[in-house]
């Protein structure tokens, strides 16, 4: 391997992952471990998710090798995308790896080539989220910018029934939802082809859901059942929105916190 500038090294930088939360105990900490689990994401050439700027610049990337030291990843087929993935400070990278979704942070990236092809070299992160399908992390629907889910629901007479579903909360996994009315046939274990969602500013979700359970829910003093259901071989591209719509709703809300508005 060369490094196009070799005075140029990766910054050491250790960056949280959802700190304080309730996923802390998902995290690897362990130096051999986060470095096992990253050369297993090379080993089995895992395609990885880097996000940067405040969720507005990504970049689809695999890990080319995993030293003792750093990481090299693989450069985009955009120049001026990799400018800006280039130019940032953060970059929070997804990936899924038997079933399971792995995340983490790097610092800063420089610019380097790798058996003779331009790569990002990054200092290795010093920890790792290793979290199960049932662990995704979930986002409560805006209120003010509601989600709704369309689902085909077939009826007793045969007919086909278009609902359309109040989404309460999102993940990678599958979302949360009011349920249809008792009338109309709906119950754990059905699968629904053909759903779709429509995600504000990012995009929309077309695939399968599969009812995972039904249960009651409590707003304003009333109840309402609500259903889990989960996304049933959900592609790579369509998960990749959802995680582009959890980040940007996320930002917007520290931003109004913050009160920058938005």
């Amino acid at each position: 391997m060369t490094i196009a500038e070799p005075s140029l090294t990766p910054t050491t930088i250790a960056l949280p992952i959802l700190a304080g939360s309730e996923y802390d105990k998902y995290m690897l900490r362990a130096p051999q471990e986060v470095l096992t689990l990253l050369r297993q994401l090379q080993t089995h050439v895992t395609q990885l998710t880097v996000f940067c700027n405040e969720g507005q610049d990504m970049l689809l990337t695999v890990l080319l090798k995993v030293a003792s030291e750093q990481l090299i990843l693989d450069v985009g087929p955009d120049e001026n995308v990799n400018q800006r993935i280039a130019a940032a400070d953060k970059h929070y990278c997804i990936g899924q790896l038997d079933r399971v979704r792995i995340q983490f942070l790097l610092g800063p990236f420089t610019r380097g080539v790798f058996e003779g092809r331009p790569a990002f070299l990054a200092a290795l992160p010093k920890e790792v989220l290793r979290l199960q399908r049932r662990e995704f992390f979930r986002l409560n629907a805006p209120i003010a910018r509601p989600l709704k889910c369309r689902m085909p629901l077939p009826l007793h007479d045969g007919g086909i029934r278009l609902f359309e579903a109040t989404v309460l909360d999102v993940s990678v996994g599958g979302v949360g939802i009011v349920a249809p009315p008792e009338e109309i046939p709906f119950e754990a274990g059905q699968i629904i082809p053909d759903c779709r969602i429509e995600l504000p500013e990012v995009g929309i979700i077309d695939g399968t859901l599969r009812v995972c359970q039904m249960g009651v829910s409590f707003a304003r003093d009333q109840a309402r059942r609500r259903a889990g259901c989960e996304f049933v071989n959900l592609p790579g591209p369509q998960q990749t929105l959802i995680q582009r719509y959890i980040i940007k709703v996320e930002r917007e809300r520290k931003a109004r916190e913050s009160g920058l508005g938005f």
